[in-house]
């Protein structure tokens, strides 16, 4: 009796399962560059980060920097600044003993101290700084970093092979659409919803460290591949199970934030030893976990120090959350410290365009074109021409902000950057 005829299995060789299409991200929303404006310094100024020349060592209001160039972006790291012109190029000024300015200073008269262009093989559509480093994300989705990253024992370099004094493509085989820049770490968006991360794992910023593998201990017992490791670009840690994709990213000072395509949920890692992080638990947390108190809400903007967080909603609603020293949450005198968003009462009847944070500062600019800032005034950083602490959100008034809108701020070390509508031109007095 003839055998029955068996079907075939779709799972035989020779069967091919459809392929799942590759997650793509149509668009991501990148630092707005379509307007150009003025730009104006305040603080310290000691290591140059001001661009007035090497006498000036500090300014408590805001003064304006003489350039030709027309200014889209603004980036202020530890004690350097990085901006982006209308062209897409770079200029940079401060500290360079790191590498950090992207360009050879050495040996030319005020070449740190005044705004100096960075040679780059494209152009440059959005830039970070961090403490030591600083990044530059082209039009053709190649990215390229400058400077050193740096851990409890010192430096680390930016590659195996030290400092890297010009700009170096450090990913490379992925195409990026975003970048962020903590102190010492740097975060990569791909145009398939996939973060990357290099630099100091120590407070677990990296989100791809184990607590052991990131402890001020490990690198001392380290040979250069566990190190090459940190230095090279590699994937989040995630459970293949999640099946998870990203539209956004923000980096703060010694963390890391990630939002998830098409939902409000906010994937965070690093240190939250003031619960920066929105986290209950203290610890620094060194793989991605989900914040619930940052998935609340649909954000514009996160940005992060070291101790406190400043978000803001699409809606135009400022949040503060960390540590209250020095006002830096805007919460007034007498608060603690936030272990929760927690709005800021006095910016509540006015519509945030903007936040940044520095170290202890915190500003917002208004859909008005006013920039408040509160936090430490050491150094005249907050530009409001005092020194003192200031615990509530404090209108900055300056001659040079007069009739010029501010639109953008950022915030370094001990100096503040601040971009504002060009009603004359840039090269007034300062």
């Amino acid at each position: 009796m003839a055998g029955k005829r068996r079907r075939p299995s779709t799972t035989e060789a020779g069967a091919t399962k459809p392929k799942r299409a590759k997650f793509t991200l149509d668009s991501v929303k990148l630092p707005e560059t379509t307007r150009e404006g003025v730009l104006l310094v305040t603080g310290a100024g000691d290591c140059g980060q001001l661009g007035l020349g090497p006498d000036v060592l500090e300014k408590s209001r805001p003064a304006l920097v003489q350039t030709s160039d027309e200014i889209v972006d603004i980036c202020a790291g530890g004690m350097h600044t990085v901006c982006l012109t209308k062209e897409g190029k770079i200029l940079s000024f401060g500290c360079n003993d790191e590498g950090a300015l992207g360009r050879i200073t050495e040996g030319k008269e005020d070449a740190e101290s005044t705004p100096g262009e960075v040679e780059l093989p494209g152009k440059v559509i959005q830039i970070t700084a961090g403490d030591s480093h600083s990044a530059a994300l082209l039009d053709d989705g190649r990215v390229f970093a400058w400077g050193t990253f740096r851990d409890s024992h010192g430096n680390m370099g930016l590659t195996l092979r030290g400092n890297e004094k010009l700009p170096y493509e450090i990913i490379q085989e992925v195409h990026v659409i975003k970048i962020a820049s903590g102190a010492d770490h740097i975060v990569f968006l791909t145009n398939h919803g996939e973060v990357y991360t290099c630099g100091c794992p120590e407070q677990g910023q990296l989100g791809r460290t184990s607590e052991r593998g990131s402890s001020r201990n490990a690198r001392s017992n380290m040979g250069k591949g566990q190190i090459a490791k940190l230095l090279q670009p590699t994937i989040i840690s995630l459970k293949p199970s999640l099946k998870l994709h990203f539209d956004n990213i923000w980096a703060g000072t010694y963390c890391t934030f990630a939002k998830v395509a098409g939902k409000s949920d906010i994937y965070v890692f690093g240190l939250n030893n003031y619960n920066q992080l929105g986290l209950k638990s203290l610890a620094p947390q060194y793989l991605p976990i989900l914040s619930k108190e940052f998935s609340k809400y649909n954000w514009s903007m996160i940005s992060s120090a070291e101790h406190h967080t400043i978000a803001l909603t699409e809606n135009g609603k400022t949040y503060a959350i960390g540590r209250k020293d020095y006002g830096r949450l805007g919460l007034g005198k007498d608060c603690e410290d936030a272990s929760e968003l927690t709005e800021i009462p006095a910016l509540k009847d006015k519509t945030v365009v903007y936040v940044a944070c520095g170290s202890s500062t915190s500003f917002a600019v208004t859909d008005k074109g006013e920039l408040y800032g509160w936090g430490m005034g050491t150094n005249g950083q907050l530009g409001n021409g005092e020194e003192e602490d200031c615990f509530e959100p404090t209108y900055v008034k300056s001659k040079q902000l007069t009739d010029r809108p501010v639109f953008k701020v950022s915030a370094g070390g001990q100096h503040a950057v601040i971009l504002a509508t060009n009603s004359n031109n840039n090269k007034g007095d300062s």
